[in-house]
């Protein structure tokens, strides 16, 4: 079957984000998931908000199950096609964003290791503050 999957275009897919049509890129294949909306565990809207973009780090970041990844087969329609993704590396050889640079890599580490420490960097201050108000 994978032999024979159609090649879609970034822009084709991309009309296909709303919960009666909804397509998703994930490692380089393209999933119409139209039909799994309601069945999904974390709801629709996380799916929805997926559209419209390689949602291959989303998916990955998730930590799916083995039982999860293998029912994807089930929804797949195709392949995307790599040089119609925006600011994405025209790589025929690596469908999957492991291709990013180095660089690229690093700043996504940095940002993810910030989102976790502002909030509680936050906190902590909070909690300082309060007790300080209590010992005055």
């Amino acid at each position: 079957m994978a032999d024979n999957l159609k090649v879609h275009s970034f822009e084709e897919v991309s009309k296909h984000n709303n919960q009666k049509d909804c397509w998703m890129i994930i490692s380089g294949k393209v999933y119409d998931i139209t039909n799994f909306l309601d069945d999904h565990p974390g709801g629709d809207e996380v799916l929805i908000t997926a559209t419209a973009k390689d949602a291959t780090e989303d998916f990955e970041d998730v930590g799916h199950s083995k039982a999860a990844i293998e029912m994807m087969e089930q929804y797949l329609v195709g392949e995307i096609d790599v040089a119609t993704l925006p600011g994405k590396k025209k790589d025929q050889h690596n469908l999957s964003s492991k291709g990013s640079s180095a660089e690229n890599d690093s700043s996504s580490t940095f940002i993810k290791i910030l989102q976790f420490l502002v909030p509680l960097l936050i906190l902590g201050s909070a909690f300082v503050l309060r007790q300080y108000g209590k010992n005055e």
